[in-house]
């Protein structure tokens, strides 16, 4: 794969309109690549999951399971998707929802081929200066051939860069791999997936925040272990702990 290719998952019930939009997606010229198609939430959830794509663009209105649903699954699985919304009809209440969950564009239909063009671009630039942060430290010429390096320098950049949005897909996509590939080969060497370690540091980090800097919010403690968005941080904190964040930090006090 080359260093700017990115990859997209589109999801549209309405077949004609699902071709248009791979068509034009493809050939915007920005380097993307449409691997996977679906016509329903569930479809589209189970290629997100198979495909681990750079990319989701998604209708809001499809059967078995809407648009936003299905984008909020694959936020709570994968954060550093990036995702645009196409809506055949303005609804506030979505639109709420979605920027909930940070997507990164709102287009109505039919699509204006220059508001998608702007969509894509704003969407590549972002995915590019994610790839540049970790571009020079996965040098694939020094790696390849040699998995434990990978595994190491995974962990050693994990350790160090756990506070900013490390995109792994984008990594693995670096080292010319597919993500379940180099997460089975972190596992590996280290008995647990380059996610899980991800987090597992994260929240290990949270709780030494929670516990020693009350002067911190829930908020600010997120945001300093790599979580921007508040409710996203509660939530893969209680999954982890049994605890919301501020309940932890309260019932960490009343043991002092």
């Amino acid at each position: 794969m080359t260093e700017n290719t990115y990859t997209v998952v589109i999801a549209e019930d309405e077949k004609l309109l699902l071709d248009d939009l791979v068509q034009s997606v493809e050939e915007v010229g920005l380097g993307f690549k449409v691997v996977g198609q679906a016509q329903t939430g569930t479809q589209a959830l189970a290629l997100v999951n198979e495909l681990s794509p750079n990319l989701v663009i998604s209708d809001i209105n499809m059967p078995m399971m809407d648009g936003v649903t299905f984008l909020e699954q694959v936020y709570d699985y994968s954060p550093s998707t990036r995702m645009i919304i196409i809506s055949g009809y303005a609804d506030f209440e979505y639109a709420q929802r979605a920027i909930h969950i940070k997507v990164s564009d709102y287009l109505l239909k039919p699509v204006d081929p220059n508001k998608l063009y702007e969509a894509l671009l704003n969407v590549r630039t972002s995915l590019d200066r994610v790839r540049d942060t970790f571009s020079r430290f996965f040098d694939e010429a020094a790696l390849r051939n040699n998995p434990e390096a990978i595994a190491i320098t995974l962990k050693t950049y994990i350790q160090s860069h756990y506070q900013e949005e490390i995109n792994l897909n984008l990594i693995a996509q670096q080292l010319n791999y597919s993500l379940a590939w180099l997460s089975k080969l972190f596992n590996q060497y280290f008995d647990t997936t380059p996610l899980k370690y991800l987090i597992n540091l994260r929240i290990a980090q949270a709780k030494s925040l929670l516990l020693h800097n009350p002067e911190l919010s829930v908020r600010q403690v997120g945001e300093s272990v790599g979580y921007d968005d508040q409710g996203y941080f509660s939530r893969i904190f209680k999954k982890y702990t049994g605890l919301s964040p501020a309940d932890y930090r309260e019932s960490a006090n009343r043991l002092r």
